[in-house]
């Protein structure tokens, strides 16, 4: 609404000032429909311009600045030889668009490793212990990044692209109950940590249109701005290492540090329902962790003492095989 007001307003203006220099001429309606018809034409000229970045437009000037300073330098050597003025203004003029071309072309050309205008990535060497972590969809929903973070143990800038944002809001506007409800848990999730002082989380806005597929856009944005990804997608983590890309990954960093049990270690355990084998008990640590009890289909219910016999890791966790103490 506020840019279809200044739009409005430029266009008056337009018309208003096309109007005064129309009336000097003795045509006053010329002149405003003259200055109208210009304002509109970059009306859509600017409206053509949505996809320009604000770093893209940033490193344009820099290098249009930086090729008008070389040519400036080089034209007063060029002052110092006996050439007439008129040589002179004609190597000024060549001389300023030829290195204004080629400071806009080589800005452009190395914005992404140009990052002046990004606020969370200096230049390499001022930025040796400076690290970039981008946070994915299914660790914002998994929600345990958030205490991870209190504990400071990425040392590390958060990072939520907005089309991560705009993934969340589609699954929070989306007719399955189960994906709007995941949807409005990760809204929530990342708000509460936009709340906390204690967590340094920022929006980045750059979007990578010619990416249509979320996973493949928080790849290349990782390896534009030298990021880590953190994830629980085993997928995206299997897919990034290929590609050289650091993962920072939830469920390996929970499953690191569990405590360590190993055969004859006893446990206390309450068993909450039978196991797919015969005779089976399944209980659970306080950490999640399976445990699965020989001859105890009979204790369902009960807070017993096992003795381990032995653990396996798996993809989906850790599982421990015990027997009653």
């Amino acid at each position: 609404m506020t840019l279809f007001i200044v739009r409005a307003f430029f266009l008056i203006l337009s018309a208003v000032v096309g109007q005064q220099i129309g009336d000097i001429n003795g045509n006053a309606l010329i002149g405003a429909l003259g200055g109208a018809g210009f304002g509109l034409l970059l009306i859509v000229l600017e409206g053509s311009m949505y996809r320009v970045s604000l770093r893209g437009l940033s490193s344009m000037v820099f290098g249009l600045i930086l090729g008008m300073v070389i040519a400036k330098l080089i034209t007063d050597i060029l002052a110092l030889l006996p050439l007439d003025v008129y040589s002179i203004s004609i190597f000024r003029v060549i001389l300023t668009i030829v290195f204004c071309y080629l400071g806009v072309a080589m800005a452009l050309r190395g914005k992404d490793d140009f990052n002046l205008i990004i606020p969370y990535v200096r230049f390499r060497k001022e930025s040796f212990y400076e690290n970039v972590v981008i946070l994915d969809t299914s660790a914002i929903i998994d929600g345990r990044v958030v205490d991870i973070c209190k504990t400071d143990f990425f040392q590390a800038r958060l990072v939520v692209p907005r089309f991560i944002l705009k993934e969340l809001q589609h699954l929070a506007d989306s007719k399955d109950g189960l994906k709007r409800e995941r949807g409005r848990r990760g809204m929530e999730i990342l708000s509460s940590m936009q709340k906390d002082p204690a967590i340094d989380i920022k929006v980045h806005e750059d979007d990578i249109p010619d990416v249509l597929e979320v996973d493949d856009k928080l790849l290349h944005l990782a390896k534009r701005i030298e990021a880590k990804i953190c994830t629980t997608d085993f997928n995206l983590n299997r897919n990034a290492g290929i590609q050289g890309i650091r993962i920072l990954n939830v469920n390996e960093l929970v499953n690191a540090v569990k405590p360590v049990v190993f055969p004859g270690d006893q446990l206390l355990v309450k068993l909450v329902k039978e196991g797919t084998e015969s005779n089976q008990a399944v209980g659970y640590m306080d950490d999640g962790t399976m445990i699965v009890v020989a001859d105890a289909r009979s204790k369902i219910g009960e807070e017993i003492k096992t003795e381990v016999t032995s653990a396996l890791q798996t993809q989906a966790g850790r599982m421990i095989f015990a027997k009653l103490a």
